[in-house]
């Protein structure tokens, strides 16, 4: 964008933001808190007022909350809503979009559509079978924990852990089934999702490993050995992939995943678009490849990078330390950044006890963390991983020690 052109869209342009959820709600906010004074434009694809994801695997799904939308006047801030409006395409030759209502033209458009859950093939349609993704999916399976069902949720990731520990928090018996070995296969190593295995029977959840779903019938799951298990509700959880589909034909490019390749400054390969949040992926100079994230503090530090480049108040590079957190079984699991490249590991108390925390480091550099129950040791090893600080991994080792206290 040429400083002739940011001027005039930060005067008088129209920024149009497709996708309400948190990463289309703070690029807005954003604009405004950074002194955008043209017109801001959100366009949601759900009829409901704009609101945050995390509270449905947890208070919204067990009846504690009716709901989770963003505490926002987005009047005040001058944000036009364009809710349970579904954005057919995009001309970004015209600087138009394409929606069922007709055309909208925009100056900068950002792209903050988000991921959409995977499905289980062969279970479209079948009575029973839920997902867990937005606010009507939570409010269709409340009454289904409320009425205690047999429920066999599918996957063992973070949101089948979630979800399995909700139902059973509403007297549920459920049964989680994973294809892997290990429950977190695609997200953690072995030797750390090991102790985790176990909290499921802590908590009376069965979880059969080795278990691909055959088929799903009204009231079953078959699985690939034949076995049958009784399911008054089945709950999928079997991962999530950037909602881009809309962007085909384009001209936007897209990765392997899905997902918009976005630049350092979350660009997108054509001039006047930027994607942020769980659809984009973007250079980090600190891991040395490009990420994806499909988590919420991604969503929310993003825009801040998106409004800075759009309003050219001095951008700087998006590259942040991921960090993710999970109730499940009782326990509180924080994650802060990206172990793939680690060459070393340290443990940092009992991971059969209660709490404890495993640490990847590189070069003796700690670049990333898993805490359970142990939030201190999450705050101190974050800004570690900020700092890229060297470590001394006698004393990280200790429990008893801040981990701040193992810098060299």
């Amino acid at each position: 964008m040429s400083e002739q052109t940011r001027a005039r869209v930060r005067t008088a342009g129209r920024v149009v933001v497709v996708g309400a959820g948190m990463a289309g709600v703070q690029t807005a906010v954003a604009l405004r808190e950074q002194g955008f004074t043209g017109g801001v434009t959100l366009i949601g694809a759900e009829p409901h007022q704009p609101y945050d994801r995390p509270p449905l695997s947890k208070a919204v799904l067990l009846g504690k909350a009716e709901g989770s939308a963003f505490d926002i006047d987005f009047d005040a801030l001058g944000i036009e809503l364009r809710l349970g409006r579904e954005v057919l395409g995009v001309r970004p030759g015209d600087h138009e979009l394409d929606t069922a209502e007709g055309p909208v033209p925009y100056d900068v458009l950002v792209v903050a559509t988000g991921a959409e859950p995977v499905r289980l093939p062969g279970a479209e349609g079948v009575p029973g079978v839920h997902l867990l993704r937005t606010l009507d999916d939570a409010e269709r399976l409340r009454p289904v924990l409320a009425r205690q069902h047999d429920i066999v949720v599918v996957g063992a990731g973070w949101i089948g852990a979630e979800f399995a520990t909700a139902a059973r928090e509403a007297g549920c018996a459920v049964t989680v089934v994973e294809a892997a070995d290990r429950p977190l296969a695609g997200a953690l190593p072995a030797a750390v999702a090991a102790p985790m295995t176990g909290w499921y029977a802590d908590s009376g959840v069965t979880l059969r490993t080795h278990a691909r779903v055959r088929r799903v019938e009204a009231g079953a799951v078959v699985l690939d050995d034949g076995s049958r298990l009784p399911a008054g509700a089945v709950v999928v959880g079997v991962g999530a992939r950037p909602a881009t589909a809309w962007l085909a034909g384009s001209g936007i490019e897209l990765g392997a995943r899905g997902e918009i390749v976005a630049d350092a400054h979350l660009r997108a390969s054509v001039p006047d678009v930027y994607a942020v949040g769980d659809c984009a992926s973007f250079p980090s100079g600190r891991y040395g490849e490009r990420l994806l994230i499909h988590h919420w503090d991604n969503a929310l530090q993003g825009p801040r990078t998106v409004a800075a480049d759009i309003i050219g108040e001095a951008p700087v590079a998006y590259d942040p330390v991921p960090y993710f957190w999970s109730e499940q079984f009782g326990r509180f699991v924080q994650y802060a950044g990206h172990h793939a490249a680690a060459d070393e590991t340290v443990w940092r108390g009992d991971p059969e006890g209660a709490a404890w925390t495993v640490c990847w480091l590189r070069e003796e550099r700690l670049v990333a963390l898993l805490a359970v129950g142990r939030p201190r040791d999450l705050a101190q090893g974050r800004r570690l991983v900020e700092a890229g600080t060297v470590l001394d991994r006698t004393l990280l080792a200790d429990p008893a020690r801040p981990m701040k206290a193992a810098a060299r």
